[in-house]
């Protein structure tokens, strides 16, 4: 496997000391998880310290350690370990030329991200990154671009939330060049309070949206057969917009997936439409 990451790339991402020269074919901060070559991050637990468990993470075959607290065997000291993982993640965001598709929704993030993966993966073999399980909260998201090849292509990353900023958070460290909405339903309601708030809470992740990105919302909420909108580098807030006012106009419809696109002259359909009987 190629070098994901050196011990002074390391240490520079975070601000950490190297102990010695080593370099990492992977990233885990799951001591079961670990595999040789691995950089094993001993998290801070509400249950386990990560730290009881590097001798276990050495002993399968990890290649060093990021740490708080000195140890035996190659490893990068840094004040706060769960800080240094966020700061890998960002600076894995800063080296890549990778196209990001970022998604989330109340439903389907993980079945859309694997089905990116897929189509992706299937135009450029092993060039395609993807967040496995469902990493997508605030240790997940920034373990997702750690791992993420040098010479990677697209990378497609999942991001959830239970509360309102949280996923302003994770868009901010992920950056999509074209961010997804899957749909808006009243998962989580009981910390937000309504769906208009839910539909809120997802639209965070166009404030991480690059510049020149895409956002793509779910549109079949207005009742008109049309599944989602796709804008090509977004005035701020017209899709948060777009979300608050589908969801205080949703009907229940049949489902019939289309795609459009809203480009200056308005929203007209483009030339590819994909469809499903109802």
């Amino acid at each position: 496997m190629s070098v994901l990451w050196t011990s002074d790339e390391i240490a520079a991402a975070t601000g950490g000391t190297a102990s010695q020269p080593f370099e990492v074919t992977g990233v885990t901060f799951d001591s079961r998880e670990v595999g040789p070559g691995d950089l094993f991050v001993a998290m801070p637990g509400t249950v386990h310290d990560g730290h009881k468990f590097v001798d276990a993470a050495f002993g399968a075959g990890a290649a060093g350690a990021i740490v708080s607290q000195p140890i035996e065997g190659p490893h990068v000291l840094v004040e706060d370990v769960f800080a240094a993982l966020q700061a890998l993640g960002r600076a894995s965001r800063e080296r890549s030329r990778a196209t990001i598709l970022g998604v989330t929704g109340s439903v389907g993030k993980t079945s859309t991200k694997e089905a990116l993966y897929a189509a992706l993966e299937r135009n450029r073999p092993g060039k395609v990154h993807r967040s496995v399980k469902s990493y997508n909260n605030h240790t997940g998201v920034p373990l997702s671009l750690a791992r993420m090849p040098r010479d990677a292509e697209f990378a497609v990353l999942e991001m959830g939330m239970n509360r309102a900023g949280e996923i302003r958070a994770l868009a901010k460290q992920v950056r999509p060049n074209v961010a997804v909405i899957t749909a808006i339903a009243p998962a989580h309601i009981e910390n937000l309070g309504s769906e208009e708030a839910i539909a809120d809470a997802k639209a965070e992740i166009f404030d991480g949206l690059e510049p020149d990105g895409v956002a793509i919302v779910p549109n079949d909420l207005l009742g008109n057969g049309t599944a989602c909108l796709v804008w090509s580098s977004p005035a701020p807030g017209d899709a948060q917009r777009h979300m608050r006012r589908a969801v205080s106009r949703r009907e229940t419809t049949a489902h019939r997936f289309q795609m459009t696109r809203k480009g200056d002259a308005g929203l007209a359909p483009t030339s590819r439409r994909l469809t499903r009987s109802p």
